[in-house]
């Protein structure tokens, strides 16, 4: 063995963190006497539980491996699906669930006092024989870490990038025994676990949209962090969450869907935000085949915006995101800065009309060569991709400073940029928004925010109804009552 006692080290040398390969992690469980439980994998081979067969000491781990590929022998197994869909939450839910109960019924815990008990499984579809649907799938655990302690549950969406499915499903065998190894020992920090995921995987191969994080030793984590997380590290390109605050695949919620964007910092949601929003959306409801049972409307904050004191502040986004979510609004976290990318990306689960409510000040920035500088075609190339298939900007006003109110009719743009602006404006892609109320042009998010931490009051009637009082007795935005001055 090597003496690392008498390792050469040079000045200037760093640390460099060793990573364990797939087959040491795999060998790592297999050598545990404790860890014990059952694999079920569906659609992509049995990729993850090869490698603890491969590794050596398997039958100190695996109880069971399994592939239902056969959809009768798959709903005789786990029951049929309500929508006739497999590769869907709710049947690895199902897998998930049979598959621990039947260890606790054939384990016997007299037998096995001593066993820490676990479930891995997936669903996943990958890349069609025409190469055009790249694939996707559900990735699951649940597991103990102590025999007489209730289970804790990881479960997981990913997104294949590769266009080879031997390819996809190798990826897929690392990124399961990345779970199950990170279950075990990286539990304690799920920040850390989320990147160890990706552990001998490039962000190139794999996307991950969504994770949910529960049981006991996860009961002090907010899932809505770590669906930033994904975002912040570079593992997906936007997060959602649906009113209830809860994260939610932006697949299955944009599907089929008509659009409406919001952008905005938010922070906090003002009158402005709201009057916006719906004076929006009753423009959009009455566009040609837009339904309001099938629409949908997005308020979304990209990371720069998060970013607006620098580092994210991670309870300043839990504020943000609180308020939305209670006023009803479904929430998008993006690394997206271009508009144009929003729409690319809604564009990937819709093919129904989209809409974008925005600011005179946001328009005027669209018209800004220097966005669209790493692009080939530039600004005509962006805006083929923003303005494609009827989308519209439903454009709220401004108030000058000299008190003229600004509109689609009287915005300046770069010269260079006024005729492409007309061609968009006459066209009917900028929309005004006309019914508005000429008082909320004097509010802003960071005027209100800075009465709210210097304890001045009045910000309260720049909110929407019942923001104040949440702002307040939870707290948000740095709130505190002892740094309210008298109202004068």
């Amino acid at each position: 063995m090597k003496d690392l006692q008498n390792e050469i080290r040079l000045k200037g040398d760093k640390e460099i963190a060793q990573i364990p390969s797939i087959s040491d992690k795999a060998l790592r469980i297999n050598l545990n006497e404790n860890i014990y439980g059952t694999f079920a994998e569906i659609g992509a081979g049995q990729e993850t539980v090869r490698h603890f067969f491969r590794a050596g000491a398997s039958s100190g781990t695996i109880a069971k491996a399994m592939s239902a590929y056969d959809k009768d022998f798959s709903d005789a197994i786990y029951g049929i699906e309500d929508d006739g869909r497999y590769v869907t939450e709710s049947r690895l839910r199902k897998m998930l669930q049979h598959e621990i109960e039947l260890v606790e019924q054939r384990l016997k815990r007299d037998k096995h006092p001593n066993k820490l008990f676990f479930s891995y499984a997936n669903t996943v579809a990958t890349i069609d024989f025409a190469k055009q649907y790249k694939g996707h799938g559900w990735v699951g655990i649940i597991f103990q870490l102590d025999p007489d302690e209730a289970y804790n549950e990881i479960i997981l969406h990913i997104r294949f990038k590769e266009n080879d499915a031997k390819l996809q499903q190798e990826t897929l065998g690392k990124l399961g025994v990345n779970l199950i190894y990170g279950a075990f020992y990286k539990y304690n920090d799920p920040k850390r676990l989320l990147r160890y995921l990706y552990d001998h995987i490039d962000k190139d191969q794999l996307e991950i949209d969504t994770i949910n994080f529960s049981g006991p030793r996860f009961k002090e984590v907010d899932n809505r962090l770590m669906s930033l997380q994904l975002v912040r590290n570079g593992m997906t390109d936007a997060v959602m969450f649906d009113p209830t605050a809860k994260n939610v695949l932006p697949a299955q919620i944009l599907y089929k869907k008509n659009i409406l964007a919001l952008r905005g910092s938010f922070r906090p949601v003002t009158k402005v935000n709201m009057d916006m929003y719906e004076k929006s959306l009753q423009m959009f409801l009455q566009e040609n085949k837009v339904k309001e049972e099938n629409t949908l409307v997005v308020f979304e904050i990209t990371l720069s915006n998060l970013r607006s004191d620098g580092e994210i502040d991670e309870r300043d986004f839990l504020d943000r995101a609180e308020l939305l979510c209670s006023l009803g609004q479904t929430v998008l976290i993006s690394n997206f800065q271009e508009y144009y990318k929003v729409v690319e990306y809604f564009s990937n689960y819709t093919k129904e009309r989209m809409g974008l409510a925005m600011g005179v000040n946001n328009l005027i920035d669209i018209f800004d060569e220097k966005y669209y500088r790493h692009l080939s075609g530039g600004i005509l190339e962006a805006f083929g991709k923003l303005f494609y298939r009827d989308m519209k900007v439903y454009l709220y006003p401004m108030e000058d400073e000299d008190g003229t109110i600004l509109t689609s009719q009287n915005l300046k743009v770069h010269p260079r940029m006024k005729e492409l602006y007309k061609f968009f404006a006459y066209n009917g892609k900028v929309m005004d928004i006309t019914d508005f109320d000429k008082s909320h042009l004097k509010i802003f998010s960071r005027e209100v925010l800075k009465m709210i931490n210097c304890g001045k009051s009045g910000w309260e009637d720049m909110l929407p109804e019942g923001v104040a009082e949440l702002i307040k007795h939870n707290h948000l935005f740095g709130y505190d009552e002892n740094k309210v001055v008298e109202k004068v």
